[in-house]
């Protein structure tokens, strides 16, 4: 490492590494040093000059924003004269900016409001008469006033650089300049509404948001995002348990502020109009509204009588319930039902890539990415799946690793990505659906490693037929690059199955560099499911079950005793298809809403959302986060405290133990592998990574079984349906 730059800031000395900007170095020693333009991470535009600051030596005031350090520099922050300056250009930017605190969205929170407060400006020597446009709505979610803007360019720098995007830009010249959207009058983009949420001022505004309410009236609610499995942080404004907005209002988590639009907007499913709030009861063939008491009472009394004819009983567990949900759950079927026919949907083959990195003996926390690595390590490649679209923030993170480290980016893909604009190596695998031909088909298609391009190749569908000799094929012609690589970071999606996982991990150990692995799944505790034990063949940490059970699609074929489905929708039909036919005898449902396989049951008993509930999620990269209540929904309870009531009326509530999250988390993490995290960084909003590795996992390959459903940015499985907003934008109608 180099030498550090010894400087002076307001009479404190600093140690900086070289190439440190002095607003970087300023904040090491507690001091602030205005700015509007500048964020941490994007380019540098010294648009704003509120960052002026005054250098010995230097015959004028200098931006702080784009100012290196140097060996002896003698800075000073806040002289008369760097006040003055700051207090003329506050003075310039409220020109023509209307006087509308009062009723503007970013009240309370306003960079310009705060520097205004700071600086006192108390009277403008600008008399003329205020430019005004009219203000614009560039999609359902984004609205923009000209006049508000102050120009900084961040919103234009986050969505080109940091999202890959380049949604926005700045058309005319002088006052007239203003933000413009790439498609005439509206956006076309990825709506994740990091434009508003970046903007220092009120221009860019919040379509979901605006004229509720103000942030002070609020109450912030860090929990995890309930859709995809990145784990993203979401901070959910509520007021009279109504949730309003949500961000990333402290940069916290994995995510470090980061979100889509279904972290910051796809909340809205939670008060949608079907939601369900009353258990309902089939009598006389027909679903109707009973009490809580009485659907609880059905359900064990129908369990006891199963268990007591012997009949046998399914369980289907969730990929969106908590650790602690599927822990009780497993527990529950096992020690109560006494059945071992428990699984739930698969997205990833985890326990063949678990079972491939512990051939050689234990596996650690050092074989497996976080998604910090992603933005770290030197090299990342990206198998199968269309990052951006399915893994955002992942997709983010490799991104930023490219513009701040130059690191290497390699994608095999059956079609376009973005990663493709800057990768050092792009390979199209398998041939169009329906193509003739036989045999491995791969073709190089960029080597560039440039950022720039027409961004008109994103949301391509995966629109081939791929099969994984295509995959070995390309990686065998970059086996030569990648061994030149100092590591690695390999993400593989469902393309990846069962031997030919253990073949891809033989591929990156035969590289003879370090390699860290990601399992791409779908849905918000996909992972955690596995972690969890909601698999017949496996006791939660990966431990074999020894017992024989049938896998989620033998338990639908079956003609059980009883199948009790947790939420999760089985019987949806497949795309172009029917839904499976009920064979079970008694059919009990949790869920949030009428789905297809709720129709079919004998009891629905409406279950909370992750926004209603406490506990734990575990991210694709095996990252444990604490989820946090943010609203009550009434009539609803959390499927814990739905499976604990149903223990009690079976008199097993104590063999169980309390259904309490924190307790059965505490349990967790004295009997599951891996688990025994530190609580307080769990406790505090942070994010610990799991490893329940500890060599072979002896339990029969299940290939097959894993399936994927390649969510976009705007659909979430069953979920995303009930999102009023991932209805409204125009991409998810023109299937981007």
């Amino acid at each position: 490492m180099a030498d550090l730059v010894n400087l002076t800031i307001d009479g404190k000395a600093v140690q900086a590494a070289p190439g440190t900007l002095v607003i970087d170095a300023a904040k090491t020693v507690g001091v602030e040093i205005p700015a509007f333009c500048y964020y941490e991470g994007l380019s540098l535009q010294a648009a704003c000059r509120m960052c002026l600051v005054e250098v010995e030596k230097m015959p004028k005031l200098m931006t702080a924003c784009t100012l290196p350090v140097a060996e002896g520099m003698v800075v000073r922050t806040e002289t008369p004269q760097v006040a003055a300056a700051r207090k003329y250009m506050l003075e310039f930017l409220l020109t023509n900016h209307p006087l509308d605190c009062p009723v503007c969205d970013k009240g309370g929170e306003c960079e310009l409001q705060d520097m205004t407060f700071r600086y006192g400006i108390g009277e403008s020597r600008f008399t003329d008469e205020k430019a005004h446009t009219p203000e614009k709505q560039f999609s359902p979610v984004v609205f923009y006033d000209a006049p508000r803007c102050i120009l900084c360019y961040r919103c234009v720098r986050i969505c080109n650089e940091g999202l890959g995007v380049g949604a926005l830009g700045v058309i005319n010249r002088g006052v007239v300049s203003e933000i413009a959207p790439n498609k005439g009058d509206h956006l076309e983009c990825d709506e994740c509404g990091a434009c508003i949420d970046i903007c220092p001022v009120g221009a860019l505004t919040s379509g979901i948001y605006r004229y509720k309410t103000r942030p002070w009236e609020m109450t912030h609610v860090g929990t995890v995002c309930t859709h995809c499995a990145d784990g993203c942080k979401t901070t959910l404004g509520t007021r009279n348990d109504r949730i309003l907005r949500g961000n990333n209002r402290d940069s916290s988590g994995v995510s470090d502020g980061f979100l889509c639009i279904k972290g910051r907007y796809a909340f809205d499913f939670y008060d949608h109009p079907e939601r369900l709030t009353t258990p309902l009861a089939r009598k006389n063939g027909k679903l109707e509204e009973v009490s809580w008491a009485e659907a609880l009472e059905i359900t064990a009394r129908k369990f006891r009588e199963n268990l007591d004819a012997r009949g046998a009983f399914g369980v289907i567990g969730s990929n969106h319930t908590t650790n602690e949900e599927n822990y009780y759950l497993q527990k529950f079927a096992r020690q109560v039902l006494g059945t071992n026919h428990i699984d739930h949907h698969r997205t990833g083959d985890v326990v063949a890539l678990f079972d491939a990195l512990g051939e050689g003996g234990s596996a650690g926390r050092e074989k497996l990415a976080t998604v910090a690595d992603l933005y770290k390590l030197k090299a990342v490649l990206i198998l199968g799946a269309d990052l951006a679209l399915e893994h955002p923030l992942l997709s983010f993170q490799v991104r930023a690793n490219y513009r701040h480290h130059r690191a290497h980016i390699y994608a095999v893909t059956p079609g376009s990505v973005r990663e493709d604009k800057y990768s050092a190596m792009s390979i199209r695998v398998g041939a169009p659906a329906g193509s003739a031909g036989s045999g491995p088909r791969w073709e190089p298609v960029s080597g560039s490693g440039s950022a720039d391009g027409d961004p008109s190749g994103f949301y391509h569908p995966r629109n081939a037929e791929v099969s994984t000799a295509d995959y070995f094929a390309a990686l065998e012609h970059l086996r030569d690059k990648l061994k030149a690589e100092p590591e690695l970071v390999i993400l593989f999606d469902d393309s990846f199955q069962g031997n030919d996982v253990r073949r891809l991990v033989e591929f990156g150990n035969s590289l003879g560099i370090p390699v860290r692995w990601v399992c791409l799944v779908d849905y918000s505790n996909s992972r955690g499911a596995l972690d969890m034990g909601i698999a017949p063949e496996l006791l939660p940490g990966y431990e074999p079950s020894g017992q024989p059970g049938m896998r989620l699609h033998e338990m639908l074929a079956a003609p059980l005793g009883a199948l009790w489905v947790v939420g999760a929708n089985p019987y949806e039909p497949a795309p172009g298809g029917t839904s499976p036919e009920r064979r079970a005898g008694f059919l009990v449902v949790q869920d949030m809403f009428l789905t297809e396989t709720a129709r079919l049951a004998d009891v629905v008993l409406p279950a909370a959302s992750s926004y209603e509930k406490n506990g734990t999620f575990t991210n694709v990269t095996g990252e444990l986060q604490r989820l946090k209540r943010a609203v009550n929904v009434m009539g609803t309870k959390p499927d814990l405290e739905i499976i604990g009531f149903i223990a009690r009326e079976m008199g097993a509530a104590a063999a169980l133990g309390p259904w309490a999250p924190d307790a059965v988390f505490e349990e967790i993490r004295k009997n599951v592998r891996g688990y025994d995290v530190p609580a307080p960084v769990i406790a505090s909003g942070g994010a610990a990574q799991t490893a329940p590795l500890n060599g072979r996992i002896a339990v029969e390959a299940a290939p097959g079984l894993v399936r994927s459903e390649h969510n976009g940015l705007f659909a979430s499985g069953t979920l995303g349906r009930y999102s009023r907003v991932l209805n409204s934008v125009l991409e998810s109608r023109v299937g981007r």
